[in-house]
């Protein structure tokens, strides 16, 4: 951790947890098991990241395609959300870290939204860190999600089509109170981004690592970052004009 350099920690880290499945395969196990070992990794990664420092930390944890997966796994993974919500109350209280939600959560067990919406009142007031699980979440949802409410408001005469620009529609966006991120971190090995930020990684830096997600430690961590703080970011200009400034 010594050679993280604070001022060029990113401000908002996201992850794709991919892994977990195949962790379990290898070590001939249910592909559940993989998931409570992944959820390990989370409550790891959580501490880690509080504690070197990264303001907004955004996971991605159960996708909307994720409802097309076996019965059984699904609600083997409804059922650990549940669990970790539970179990994680005094962490996030005890560390100041603000808990938010993102996606279409309608479709969640009432049991769990129940849960999930009384953790996400209770860290309210915290402002160490704002952790955010995208659930039920994709990416083309929602931008459509976006696009409807902005014609609802032009059609409801709150706004017109020349008020739209990329600041407005980011707003209507479900991570509208979140920066884009700097950094997104996919293990596994995978090298896609599957329908995750599809509006909001247009500059993000990203990190693939072979790492499966229950592998996934502090120590994977910190080599991610000292990655992210050895590149330069230029977000369209030349490295010349990043250098002085101008553009």
């Amino acid at each position: 951790m010594h050679r993280l350099e604070k001022e060029k920690l990113p401000r908002h880290l996201a992850i794709i947890m991919d892994g977990n499945g195949r962790w379990a395969e290898q070590r001939s196990l249910d592909r559940v098991v993989g998931h409570q070992k992944g959820a390990d990794s989370v409550r790891n990664i959580v501490r880690a990241c509080r504690e070197i420092g990264v303001p907004y930390l955004t996971l991605f944890a159960f996708s909307s395609e994720n409802w097309s997966r076996p019965r059984g796994e699904v609600e083997a993974l409804m059922a650990l959300l549940r669990e970790y919500l539970v179990s994680e109350l005094q962490e996030m209280l005890d560390n100041d870290i603000r808990l938010q939600a993102i996606g279409d959560l309608s479709r969640l067990p009432k049991e769990v939204f129940s849960i999930l919406s009384e953790r996400v009142k209770q860290t309210a007031p915290a402002t160490g860190m704002t952790l955010t699980l995208a659930l039920s979440y994709g990416g083309r949802d929602d931008i459509i999600q976006a696009i409807r409410r902005i014609m609802a408001n032009c059609r409801d005469g709150n706004l017109t089509p020349e008020d739209i620009n990329e600041r407005l529609f980011s707003m209507y966006l479900w991570s509208a109170n979140l920066p884009d991120p700097d950094l997104l971190i996919r293990t596994s090995g995978e090298v896609r981004i599957s329908n995750f930020f599809l509006w909001q990684l247009a500059y993000t830096e990203i990190y693939v690592t072979p790492t499966l997600w229950p592998d996934f430690g502090k120590e994977d961590l910190i080599q991610a970052l000292l990655s992210y703080q050895d590149r330069e970011r230029r977000f369209g200009l030349t490295s010349e004009q990043v250098k002085t400034g101008d553009g």
